[in-house]
């Protein structure tokens, strides 16, 4: 798997994430589901501001809304989230393989002609 692959679902995703209250949202949500109105209490900004931002991180994929009566509970999104998950991972391994071949190039013996002594 490539990262282009995933390129467009990601950048929506990572711009989702790059506001400080969306990540702020996100960690309460990591403790259950919450209501809009919960989720609003604890920032300095309108109720309305606050739907914004849960607007952004459910078009990314990252929350899910439900109705119940005059509630609206959010909760994350497993698939969004597995979906970061893959992402990395493909950095994770890309990464694991650059250190691999720069372990076996500093393990393997130099001959003296390349490095000569003074």
């Amino acid at each position: 798997m490539k990262l282009a692959e995933h390129a467009p679902d990601m950048d929506v995703v990572f711009a989702a994430l790059a506001h400080p209250a969306r990540r702020a949202i996100l960690d309460r949500l990591s403790e259950g589901e919450v209501s809009v109105m919960e989720l609003a209490e604890p920032f300095d900004m309108s109720q309305p501001a606050v739907s914004h931002h849960i607007g952004v991180l459910e078009k990314a994929g990252l929350i899910r809304r439900r109705i119940d009566g005059t509630r609206r509970p959010c909760r994350l999104s497993p698939d969004g989230v597995a979906a970061i998950d893959e992402w990395l991972a493909v950095l994770k391994t890309a990464l694991s393989a650059n250190y691999d071949r720069l372990d076996t190039l500093l393990a393997a013996p130099t001959s003296t002609a390349e490095n000569p002594t003074p």
